[in-house]
């Protein structure tokens, strides 16, 4: 257990943290599913800026490396672009 008062406040910063990229990541993850789901062109070319939005935020704060980032970018412009 944490001894010095930097360490235990370091604990709970960390836990805010952990449950906010927990969260962020989490909705990123559902939207590229419901993205993937579409089957309609227009609603998914809708609906495709928003999710890169949310892909661009975790790189941006290291929640997610930005290969991995500009990996799924790609393969969700490539899905949109073959839809119908």
């Amino acid at each position: 257990m944490a001894n010095h008062k930097s360490s235990k406040k370091r604990i709970r910063q960390d836990l805010v943290v952990r449950l906010r990229n927990r969260y962020y990541k989490k909705s990123a993850r559902t939207a590229i599913a419901k993205l993937r789901g579409l089957e309609d062109k227009n609603e998914a070319s809708s609906f495709l800026p928003k999710v890169v939005a949310m892909i661009d935020k975790l790189a941006k704060k290291n929640t997610w490396h930005k290969n991995k980032a500009a990996n799924l970018k790609s393969k969700l412009m490539r899905h949109v672009n073959t839809i119908g």
